[in-house]
């Protein structure tokens, strides 16, 4: 049941990212980072923690977010935030 919440969550996060970066081949995965992406700077990266707030209907602070070292790390967030 939890893989498959965490695999919805995983596709509608993947959304986000091709919206947000304009790229609709971009597929995350959990080990991905800023780094894995040429136009995630610093702005974007908050440009994206708002779009994932709005897609998901949460509101994730600064000190968790800034503590996630990968994509796999903001999908267990999701998955613990996001009800249904």
């Amino acid at each position: 049941m939890m893989e498959a919440k965490r695999n919805e969550i995983k596709k509608r996060l993947n959304r986000v990212f091709g919206e947000v970066f304009d790229d609709e081949k971009i597929e995350i995965f959990d080990e991905m980072t800023a780094k894995d992406i040429g136009e995630w700077d610093s702005l974007m990266h908050i440009v994206l923690v708002v779009a994932t707030e709005k897609e998901f209907k949460v509101t994730l602070n600064a000190a968790e977010v800034g503590e996630l070292k990968n994509v796999g790390e903001m999908l267990d967030l999701l998955c613990e935030r996001v009800i249904g």
